[in-house]
């Protein structure tokens, strides 16, 4: 509910973050009109919980249609349940048709939990579990908290839980995030929690897709800003509405679509142009502004100016001025370019915090490390560190220290003039470190770079100079650094082969990629690449079998490792539609079969036993295929009867093509199909 009074007092809007309140009357008309859908639904009280739950590849499928929404609100999620950790609860976050994207949460109500179905893949739209908190609040498009008996299942009414819907910056619901915990333990305040964790996410949205346009930062008390308290609204440099934040809508009186009809100058009763003066005057400081219903409120914004050329910025009077940096392309709110961090984050929660800390950085000049064994992607993360920040209209340079012959590396980092030594270019070379000028410099496998040369290095990093091999002269250099290593820094450190200040200086930010058998996203990632590796007329899918064999592998190589082994499949599978076990590449099915013969798991699993069935029936035929061929048909018939028969519903449960159920329609029983 927004208000239109003049006047802000601080109870106010915390009414606001806090919502309806518990048991008011207006809460239960919202429970009483729930209820009656429930009925309208077909539903009975007396029903059973339907545990129906998405296949896994189904679940990273949706994962992935809903990256924006997971990489923005994983983060958050962890710090919420950090607050309520030990009180018999967890926190949900789901798509907005009500189907569980994530959670987290005690051990002991997970279980609970478990047996109405309360977990990812699970659907609790009011349409499959009447009157619940995710259902409701997304139906009404408001918090909502449903305490026991307050649920239209019986089953469901040991539960108290508190949902708030999560709107995207353009005021369309995204999803919803839940706290759920014993009806027996709820506390008034966890509403009050969960819709601030929600405005969290709304605002780093906001930053996301709103990078370069004039975003104002305000609220009627100084001390609000730079909190969710704050107001945020996004304007085009001409003064155009394009959004606002709850905080905004509700200081402004006005909802997003209301706001629609509105510009910067009928908001703010101030002219765009007069704006801009009062920006640059601020220098970065908040001043003050008059919102059109009168309130005076504390502003800040991080409107941007174009460069200005000053010679005094080049260190060669005849190099040629710089161009003021072009304003960067909007991204699209839920589609990324290659190589942005969004499209890196395919919904594993590991990966989506580690592009939460690289977030909060971007822009402010602080080094980042990146950690990982070999093949994790960490030139990838670089180069998508670097799409992503202002320095991404001048060069992304990537130098391998490990491949760059000793002898070379020096001249190919700081360059050298003409004659420096034999062998030398004509003219010189203007060497990475300046080729990297204005934008970002990716040092991989810095753990191998030469002791003698780390020292320069570091004097490159601290005084932002370089000297050219053969030259006497300095020139200034600016970029940022980004640096990458497989190795253990700090025990190079103790054994003298790496220097100590060089470490500290690199380490603003350290981040660690996980190995790929330790991500959770595998079925997204798999897709991805296999469809990175296939023509544009292929349409060539995985068999369950090997998918299956995927999962249990530890992928030593990881994505290298991965995508060589997928290419070749793909030729080998020639005209198949979907990649069998006869198509990988005979080594790796050694590595399957040596670690069978030894007994010991190449990657832990919770059911070690059924793997190793599975090992010693995958990479064994033609005998041993027929067990695996057995867990094929259950698993594909379970799905039928989950889809009442449906074979396109089964195959997407499956994640596999028709086609492939189809060719096993003979062996699948009868009572599947409906």
């Amino acid at each position: 509910m927004l208000h239109s009074n003049a006047a802000l007092p601080l109870g106010a809007l915390k009414q606001y973050i806090q919502g309806t309140a518990f048991n008011s009357p207006e809460h239960a008309a919202i429970i009483a009109s729930s209820k009656e859908r429930s009925r309208d639904y077909g539903l009975h009280a007396v029903d059973a919980p339907d545990y129906t739950t998405l296949h896994q590849g189904a679940l990273g499928q949706l994962r992935e249609d809903n990256h924006f929404l997971f990489q923005h609100a994983v983060p958050v999620m962890e710090t919420l349940y950090e607050q309520i950790a030990n009180t018999h609860s967890m926190v949900i976050l789901t798509a907005r048709s009500g189907t569980i994207l994530h959670s987290l949460g005690d051990l002991d109500f997970l279980e609970k939990a478990a047996q109405v179905a309360l977990a990812p893949g699970a659907e609790w739209s009011e349409r499959c579990k009447g009157t619940n908190a995710i259902g409701t609040a997304l139906k009404e498009g408001q918090p909502i908290v449903v305490h026991g008996d307050q649920h239209y299942l019986k089953a469901n009414q040991f539960l108290t839980c508190s949902c708030t819907p999560i709107f995207d910056p353009h005021g369309t619901v995204i999803g919803a995030l839940d706290v759920t915990g014993d009806h027996r333990s709820y506390h008034q305040h966890t509403m009050a929690l969960a819709r601030m964790s929600a405005q969290m996410i709304e605002n780093h949205m906001f930053a996301d897709v709103f990078p370069t346009e004039v975003r104002i930062h305000f609220h009627a008390r100084p001390e609000f800003l730079g909190t969710l308290m704050e107001g945020i609204a996004v304007f085009t440099n001409d003064g155009r509405f394009l959004s606002a934040n709850r905080s905004a809508q509700f200081q402004f009186g006005l909802s997003v679509n209301a706001l629609k009809a509105h510009t910067f100058s009928s908001l703010f009763d101030l002219a765009v142009s007069q704006f801009h003066d009062r920006v640059r005057e601020a220098r970065g400081q908040a001043f003050r502004l008059s919102l059109s219903n009168g309130v005076n409120v504390c502003c800040k914004s991080d409107l941007q100016f174009p460069a200005t050329f000053n010679a005094m910025n080049f260190a060669d009077a005849h190099a040629a001025p710089a161009e003021p940096s072009p304003p960067r392309e909007k991204p699209a709110a839920y589609k990324a370019p290659l190589s942005s961090l969004r499209y890196l984050d395919t919904g594993d929660p590991q990966i989506a915090a580690v592009i939460h800390k690289l977030r909060i950085i971007q822009g402010r000049d602080i080094p980042v490390m990146i950690l990982g064994e070999t093949g994790t992607g960490k030139d990838l993360l670089a180069q998508a560190i670097h799409n992503d920040s202002a320095r991404a209209h001048k060069n992304f340079v990537s130098v391998n220290c490990a491949s760059i012959p000793e002898s070379l590396i020096e001249s190919e980092l700081f360059g050298y003039e003409e004659g420096a030594f034999t062998g030398a270019k004509r003219k010189g070379s203007t060497g990475k470190i300046l080729f990297a000028n204005g934008g970002t410099l990716f040092l991989d496998e810095i753990g191998d770079m030469p002791l003698h040369l780390q020292a320069r290095l570091l004097r490159v990093l601290q005084e932002r100079k370089v000297s050219p091999l053969g030259s006497g002269r300095e020139v200034d250099v600016d970029v940022a650094v980004v640096c990458a290593t497989n190795k253990n820094l700090k025990e190079m450190i103790a054994q003298g082969t790496f220097r100590e200040d060089l470490y500290y200086r690199l380490n603003g930010l350290v981040v660690k990629l996980p190995a790929l058998r330790e991500r959770q996203d595998l079925d997204v990632v798999t897709r991805k690449i296999l469809n990175s590796v296939c023509t544009a007329e292929q349409n060539i899918g995985l068999s369950p079998e090997v998918m299956a064999l995927f999962r249990h592998y530890a992928w030593p190589g990881n994505f290298r490792q991965m995508f060589n082994l997928l290419r070749t499949a793909v030729v080998m599978a020639e005209c198949a539609q979907d990649i069998q076990v006869e198509h990988l590449p005979d080594d790796f099915l050694d590595e399957v079969n040596a670690q069978r013969t030894s007994g010991k798991p190449l990657h832990a699993q919770p059911n070690t036993e059924a793997w190793q069935t599975t090992c010693a029936t995958t990479v064994s035929p033609p005998a041993g295929s027929l067990v695996l061929e057995n867990v094929a048909i259950d698993t594909m018939a379970q799905a039928l009867r989950t889809a009442k028969g449906n074979v396109s519903v089964a195959a997407k449960i499956l994640g596999v093509s028709r086609n492939t159920i189809y060719r096993k329609k003979a062996q699948l029983p009868s009572d599947v199909w409906g």
